[in-house]
């Protein structure tokens, strides 16, 4: 009769078994999906992301239909995941098997995006953050944007939406700016009065949408001097794949970069990433498969599980 497999080398076995799982972004305006293959959070490869506005459709039909449509673009059902994480609004994920904090799986998701990044710039539907991270994608600074929308994704969205711009046209329209104004930064109210009254002037389409970018850069650039935030940082969120926001975004850094009091160590250099939208869902599936290991470590996971995995 074969001996029972010691702890130590259950221990090497777990270290080499591979974990299929599943990362739930629940955000106010979309929901976003990423399917990973990875062994305790390391070597990881994406095997499927999609994403869905919410629009007039409940939550939970949303997240149904796009961890739905992940699973077609990746073959897998329900039942081939070792552990699904969600992240945002985790309530509004019923079959979750565990739920990661927002600033965690943003960390987590753009470090594995860009691995030389130290800081992260989220800019969500409802507010923003920056967060400071260290090599392993530990938050270790952050700051947040007030209630005031004026700094937000759906601010934007209300004004393209006004202007009549599709809001995927938005980032492309304002770097075709030629004479921009200035908005209000304090108040999402004085700034959508600025905007009306730069219609009635007849100010053009772009040089407008140029003026709100950079009244929302002006907002986020000491948003990342406040979390000290020092050389690479990632936009992620939904409009991380706005062209204009990331451009204005880089001039207010240069002009606030060497100001008395907001000197960083090593000069901020604000990037984006095709995937940089997915950063919380591609976080929580990340850290969905170290839980799912250290559980395992623990005896709290099939070990007839286990040893499949490991195959």
């Amino acid at each position: 009769m074969n001996a029972a497999p010691t702890a130590s080398a259950r221990a090497v076995d777990l270290d080499k078994a591979w974990q299929i799982t599943a990362g739930i972004d629940a955000g106010s305006n979309a929901i976003k999906v990423a399917l990973v293959r990875s062994r305790g959070g390391d070597d990881s490869e994406v095997l499927a992301l999609a994403d869905q506005r919410i629009r007039r459709r409940s939550v939970h039909e949303v997240i149904d239909a796009t961890f739905g449509e992940a699973c077609t673009k990746a073959g897998l059902a329900l039942g081939d995941f070792d552990y699904i994480a969600s992240t945002g609004d985790g309530d509004a994920v019923p079959f979750r098997s565990g739920h990661f904090y927002g600033m965690t799986t943003h960390a987590r998701g753009a470090l594995f995006l860009d691995p030389e990044i130290g800081g992260v710039l989220d800019v969500g539907a409802l507010h923003a953050r920056a967060l400071k991270v260290d090599p392993r994608g530990k938050v270790i600074g952050h700051r947040m944007t007030s209630q005031c929308a004026s700094g937000s994704g759906q601010f934007l969205e209300n004004i393209a939406r006004y202007l009549g711009v599709p809001l995927q046209d938005v980032g492309e329209l304002s770097c075709t700016s030629t004479n921009s104004e200035a908005v209000s930064s304090i108040c999402a109210v004085l700034a959508e009065t600025d905007v009306i009254n730069m219609v009635s002037r007849g100010m053009a389409t772009a040089d407008i949408l140029r003026g709100i970018h950079l009244s929302i850069a002006g907002r986020l650039a000491r948003l990342i001097k406040a979390a000290g935030a020092e050389g690479a940082v990632l936009l992620t969120g939904g409009l991380a794949l706005d062209r204009g926001l990331l451009q204005a975004c880089k001039t207010a850094l240069e002009e606030t970069q060497g100001r008395r009091g907001l000197l960083a160590k090593a000069p901020i250099e604000l990037r984006s990433h095709a995937h940089a939208m997915y950063a919380g869902a591609l976080g929580a599936a990340i850290l969905a498969s170290y839980r799912w290991q250290q559980l395992a470590r623990a005896g709290r996971v099939d070990l007839l599980q286990a040893a499949v995995a490991v195959a």
